[in-house]
Protein backbone atom coordinates (compact mmCIF):
# COMPACT_ATOMS: atom_id res chain seq x y z
CA UNK A 1 0.00 0.00 0.00
CA UNK A 2 2.45 2.57 0.99
CA UNK A 3 3.14 5.06 -1.66
CA UNK A 4 -0.16 3.85 -3.96
CA UNK A 5 -1.51 6.85 -5.10
CA UNK A 6 -5.65 6.29 -5.37
CA UNK A 7 -8.22 8.29 -6.07
CA UNK A 8 -11.71 8.32 -4.52
CA UNK A 9 -14.98 9.59 -5.22
CA UNK A 10 -17.81 9.97 -2.92
CA UNK A 11 -15.14 10.77 -0.20
CA UNK A 12 -16.96 13.02 1.91
CA UNK A 13 -18.88 11.03 4.16
CA UNK A 14 -19.14 6.82 4.73
CA UNK A 15 -17.47 4.44 2.76
CA UNK A 16 -15.76 6.83 0.91
CA UNK A 17 -14.36 9.14 4.01
CA UNK A 18 -13.63 5.32 5.76
CA UNK A 19 -11.48 3.94 2.69
CA UNK A 20 -9.64 7.37 2.45
CA UNK A 21 -8.66 7.28 5.97
CA UNK A 22 -7.85 3.50 5.98
CA UNK A 23 -5.58 3.76 2.80
CA UNK A 24 -3.85 6.90 4.01
CA UNK A 25 -2.90 5.48 7.14
CA UNK A 26 -1.57 2.42 5.46
CA UNK A 27 0.36 5.00 3.58
CA UNK A 28 -1.25 5.64 0.43
CA UNK A 29 -1.61 8.87 -1.35
CA UNK A 30 -5.29 10.07 -1.41
CA UNK A 31 -6.78 12.12 -3.91
CA UNK A 32 -10.63 12.70 -2.52
CA UNK A 33 -13.58 13.34 -4.95
CA UNK A 34 -16.92 14.69 -3.60
CA UNK A 35 -19.63 18.14 -4.01
CA UNK A 36 -19.66 18.91 -0.63
CA UNK A 37 -15.67 20.34 -0.94
CA UNK A 38 -16.30 22.21 3.15
CA UNK A 39 -16.37 17.57 4.14
CA UNK A 40 -13.64 17.29 2.28
CA UNK A 41 -11.69 20.27 3.07
CA UNK A 42 -12.21 19.14 6.51
CA UNK A 43 -11.08 15.52 5.57
CA UNK A 44 -7.49 16.69 4.16
CA UNK A 45 -6.51 18.75 6.85
CA UNK A 46 -7.40 15.44 9.15
CA UNK A 47 -5.44 13.25 7.01
CA UNK A 48 -2.63 15.51 7.05
CA UNK A 49 -2.65 16.23 10.52
CA UNK A 50 -1.66 12.17 10.79
CA UNK A 51 0.76 12.63 8.66
CA UNK A 52 -0.97 11.43 5.26
CA UNK A 53 -0.60 12.64 2.01
CA UNK A 54 -4.24 14.08 0.60
CA UNK A 55 -5.62 16.30 -1.95
CA UNK A 56 -9.11 17.19 -3.09
CA UNK A 57 -11.28 17.94 -5.93
CA UNK A 58 -14.59 19.50 -6.31
CA UNK A 59 -16.44 16.74 -7.99
CA UNK A 60 -20.10 15.74 -9.41
CA UNK A 61 -19.47 12.29 -10.90
CA UNK A 62 -22.19 12.60 -13.24
CA UNK A 63 -20.31 15.23 -15.03
CA UNK A 64 -17.63 13.41 -17.15
CA UNK A 65 -15.49 16.52 -17.05
CA UNK A 66 -14.85 16.61 -13.42
CA UNK A 67 -13.71 13.00 -13.26
CA UNK A 68 -11.30 13.60 -15.74
CA UNK A 69 -10.51 16.71 -13.11
CA UNK A 70 -9.90 14.27 -10.33
CA UNK A 71 -7.65 11.45 -12.61
CA UNK A 72 -5.83 14.67 -13.93
CA UNK A 73 -5.31 16.05 -10.67
CA UNK A 74 -3.71 13.30 -9.16
CA UNK A 75 -1.03 12.47 -12.60
CA UNK A 76 -0.40 16.27 -11.98
CA UNK A 77 0.34 16.53 -8.44
CA UNK A 78 1.61 12.73 -7.82
CA UNK A 79 2.87 11.60 -11.06
CA UNK A 80 0.32 8.80 -11.33
CA UNK A 81 -2.96 6.83 -10.43
CA UNK A 82 -2.24 3.25 -9.24
CA UNK A 83 -6.27 3.18 -7.96
CA UNK A 84 -9.51 4.36 -8.75
CA UNK A 85 -12.13 3.66 -5.92
CA UNK A 86 -15.48 4.35 -7.50
CA UNK A 87 -17.81 4.79 -4.52
CA UNK A 88 -20.52 7.67 -4.81
CA UNK A 89 -24.14 6.44 -4.95
CA UNK A 90 -27.47 7.23 -4.85
CA UNK A 91 -30.63 5.16 -3.42
CA UNK A 92 -34.02 6.09 -4.29
CA UNK A 93 -35.96 3.02 -3.23
CA UNK A 94 -40.39 3.08 -3.97
CA UNK A 95 -42.51 0.76 -5.99
CA UNK A 96 -42.05 0.57 -9.49
CA UNK A 97 -45.80 1.52 -9.39
CA UNK A 98 -44.99 5.22 -8.49
CA UNK A 99 -43.23 6.12 -11.23
CA UNK A 100 -40.52 8.18 -9.45
CA UNK A 101 -38.89 8.58 -13.36
CA UNK A 102 -36.88 11.48 -11.86
CA UNK A 103 -35.14 8.89 -9.45
CA UNK A 104 -34.79 6.25 -11.89
CA UNK A 105 -32.71 8.78 -13.96
CA UNK A 106 -30.73 9.66 -10.76
CA UNK A 107 -29.55 6.35 -9.85
CA UNK A 108 -28.83 5.44 -13.52
CA UNK A 109 -26.90 9.18 -13.88
CA UNK A 110 -24.89 8.42 -10.60
CA UNK A 111 -24.33 4.81 -10.05
CA UNK A 112 -23.71 3.62 -14.03
CA UNK A 113 -23.14 6.72 -15.87
CA UNK A 114 -20.61 7.97 -12.91
CA UNK A 115 -18.75 4.51 -12.84
CA UNK A 116 -18.65 4.91 -16.93
CA UNK A 117 -17.00 8.48 -16.56
CA UNK A 118 -14.50 7.04 -13.77
CA UNK A 119 -13.61 3.98 -16.41
CA UNK A 120 -13.53 6.19 -19.35
CA UNK A 121 -11.28 8.80 -17.31
CA UNK A 122 -8.60 6.29 -15.90
CA UNK A 123 -8.61 3.43 -18.03
CA UNK A 124 -6.27 5.35 -21.05
CA UNK A 125 -3.87 6.57 -17.83
CA UNK A 126 -4.11 3.11 -16.51
CA UNK A 127 -2.89 1.60 -19.80
CA UNK A 128 -0.51 4.30 -20.65
CA UNK A 129 1.18 3.25 -17.01
CA UNK A 130 1.49 -0.56 -18.12
CA UNK A 131 -0.98 -0.95 -14.63
CA UNK A 132 -3.96 0.29 -12.55
CA UNK A 133 -7.13 -1.28 -10.65
CA UNK A 134 -10.56 -0.34 -10.32
CA UNK A 135 -12.54 -0.68 -7.01
CA UNK A 136 -15.97 -0.48 -7.38
CA UNK A 137 -18.48 -0.03 -4.56
CA UNK A 138 -21.78 -2.27 -6.27
CA UNK A 139 -23.91 -3.34 -3.51
CA UNK A 140 -25.83 -6.72 -2.36
CA UNK A 141 -29.23 -5.49 -3.23
CA UNK A 142 -27.51 -6.49 -6.80
CA UNK A 143 -27.62 -9.89 -5.36
CA UNK A 144 -30.74 -10.25 -3.48
CA UNK A 145 -33.83 -8.43 -5.58
CA UNK A 146 -36.08 -7.52 -3.20
CA UNK A 147 -39.00 -5.10 -3.46
CA UNK A 148 -38.98 -1.09 -4.11
CA UNK A 149 -35.41 -1.16 -5.06
CA UNK A 150 -35.65 -2.92 -8.89
CA UNK A 151 -33.84 0.51 -10.35
CA UNK A 152 -31.52 0.60 -7.53
CA UNK A 153 -30.27 -3.13 -7.89
CA UNK A 154 -30.70 -2.58 -11.61
CA UNK A 155 -28.33 0.23 -11.99
CA UNK A 156 -25.87 -1.57 -9.55
CA UNK A 157 -26.07 -5.09 -11.58
CA UNK A 158 -25.23 -3.34 -14.65
CA UNK A 159 -22.40 -2.08 -13.20
CA UNK A 160 -21.53 -5.51 -11.87
CA UNK A 161 -21.99 -6.31 -15.41
CA UNK A 162 -19.51 -4.16 -17.18
CA UNK A 163 -16.87 -4.47 -14.99
CA UNK A 164 -16.75 -8.41 -15.49
CA UNK A 165 -16.62 -7.60 -18.80
CA UNK A 166 -13.42 -4.97 -18.25
CA UNK A 167 -11.94 -7.81 -16.67
CA UNK A 168 -12.23 -10.10 -19.55
CA UNK A 169 -11.10 -7.69 -21.80
CA UNK A 170 -8.12 -7.09 -19.97
CA UNK A 171 -6.49 -10.71 -18.83
CA UNK A 172 -2.87 -9.12 -19.83
CA UNK A 173 -2.14 -8.52 -16.62
CA UNK A 174 -1.99 -4.39 -16.85
CA UNK A 175 -5.77 -3.53 -15.77
CA UNK A 176 -7.15 -5.11 -12.42
CA UNK A 177 -11.02 -4.76 -11.27
CA UNK A 178 -12.60 -5.50 -7.88
CA UNK A 179 -16.48 -5.17 -7.27
CA UNK A 180 -17.71 -4.72 -3.76
CA UNK A 181 -20.93 -5.57 -2.47
CA UNK A 182 -21.60 -4.38 0.47
CA UNK A 183 -25.01 -4.95 2.53
CA UNK A 184 -26.62 -2.96 5.11
CA UNK A 185 -23.82 -0.41 6.20
CA UNK A 186 -24.07 2.77 8.58
CA UNK A 187 -23.81 5.26 5.98
CA UNK A 188 -26.38 8.39 4.65
CA UNK A 189 -26.82 6.55 1.66
CA UNK A 190 -30.76 5.95 2.50
CA UNK A 191 -31.08 9.14 4.05
CA UNK A 192 -32.92 10.85 0.53
CA UNK A 193 -35.42 7.99 -0.20
CA UNK A 194 -38.60 10.34 -0.60
CA UNK A 195 -41.50 7.85 1.21
CA UNK A 196 -41.04 8.10 4.70
CA UNK A 197 -42.42 5.47 5.61
CA UNK A 198 -39.25 3.41 3.49
CA UNK A 199 -36.69 5.87 4.42
CA UNK A 200 -37.91 5.16 7.99
CA UNK A 201 -37.26 1.36 7.52
CA UNK A 202 -34.52 1.54 5.52
CA UNK A 203 -32.43 4.11 8.60
CA UNK A 204 -34.28 2.04 11.16
CA UNK A 205 -31.79 -1.46 9.42
CA UNK A 206 -29.07 0.11 9.41
CA UNK A 207 -28.93 1.71 12.61
CA UNK A 208 -29.90 -1.76 14.26
CA UNK A 209 -27.72 -3.91 11.85
CA UNK A 210 -25.75 -2.20 9.62
CA UNK A 211 -21.84 -2.51 10.22
CA UNK A 212 -19.44 -0.04 10.52
CA UNK A 213 -17.82 1.91 7.15
CA UNK A 214 -14.81 1.04 7.91
CA UNK A 215 -16.15 -2.66 7.67
CA UNK A 216 -15.63 -1.79 4.19
CA UNK A 217 -12.70 -0.04 4.01
CA UNK A 218 -10.74 -3.11 5.47
CA UNK A 219 -12.29 -4.83 2.40
CA UNK A 220 -11.26 -2.47 0.30
CA UNK A 221 -7.53 -1.87 1.22
CA UNK A 222 -7.03 -5.59 1.13
CA UNK A 223 -8.14 -6.17 -2.05
CA UNK A 224 -5.80 -2.79 -3.28
CA UNK A 225 -2.65 -4.22 -1.23
CA UNK A 226 -2.25 -7.50 -2.95
CA UNK A 227 0.18 -7.78 -5.58
CA UNK A 228 -0.28 -6.88 -9.26
CA UNK A 229 -0.37 -10.48 -10.34
CA UNK A 230 -3.56 -11.04 -7.87
CA UNK A 231 -7.14 -9.87 -8.45
CA UNK A 232 -9.31 -9.87 -5.71
CA UNK A 233 -12.54 -10.14 -8.00
CA UNK A 234 -15.43 -10.03 -5.76
CA UNK A 235 -15.97 -8.86 -2.46
CA UNK A 236 -19.33 -9.29 -0.87
CA UNK A 237 -18.95 -7.85 3.07
CA UNK A 238 -22.35 -7.43 4.91
CA UNK A 239 -24.01 -8.22 8.29
CA UNK A 240 -23.90 -11.50 9.80
CA UNK A 241 -27.58 -11.09 10.77
CA UNK A 242 -28.35 -9.80 7.13
CA UNK A 243 -30.76 -12.15 5.62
Amino acid sequence: MDGKIIAITGASSGIGAATARELARRGAAVVLGARRTDRLESMVTEIRAEGGRAEMVAVDITERADLQALVDAAVHRFGRLDVLVSNAGVARTAPMSDIAVADWEAMIDVNLRGVLHGIAAALPVFRRQGRGHFVTTISTAGLKIVPTQAVYAGTKNAVRTLLEALRQESTDGVIRTTSVSPGYVRTELVDNVADPDLRAQAQEAMRTMGISPDAVARAIAFAVEQPDDVEIGDITIRPTRQG
